[in-house]
């Protein structure tokens, strides 16, 4: 493992993809207006463990396109802590589609915030952001 590491690491070896779970048999691809005036399509990818800055998590995974033509990925990292944070504040734990409910609504908060996306892109998930998208969403 350590060795594989360091020859990605001297660029003798590309990344290897990570494998994605959670995804649909069927995708769809779905529409959002976004607030900045663009028009975002985007299919959910599935999602994988993480681990970024030390905090360990799960990586949603978005192919998203607004001009039907180039497409990137959009990743939002949501860090295990950031749910445990609200879950113990109100006593209640909440299940993956909750959890999946608002990672998506942060996502189209990245689409409201963004003028034009075009490169890949990860955005992180906070404690903030999940308490602000759990009560928008009435859960």
């Amino acid at each position: 493992m350590l060795k594989g590491l360091l020859r990605r690491l001297r660029g003798k070896r590309a990344a290897e993809p990570r494998e994605l779970r959670g995804r649909p048999k069927i995708r769809r691809q779905k529409t959002f207006a976004a607030e900045s005036g663009y028009v975002y399509q985007y299919t959910y990818e599935g999602y994988c463990d993480a681990c970024r800055d030390g905090a360990e998590g799960r990586d949603y995974v978005f192919r998203c396109t607004s001009d039907r033509s180039s497409h990137v990925e959009v990743t939002v990292f949501a860090a295990a802590a950031s749910f445990e944070e609200w879950e113990i504040d109100s006593g209640r734990d909440l299940n993956e589609v909750e959890r999946y409910a608002v990672v998506k609504m942060c996502l189209f908060e990245i689409f409201d915030a963004s003028e034009h996306i075009t490169r890949d892109l990860v955005e992180p998930l906070t404690a903030e952001d999940v308490a602000a998208q759990v009560e928008a969403l009435d859960l």
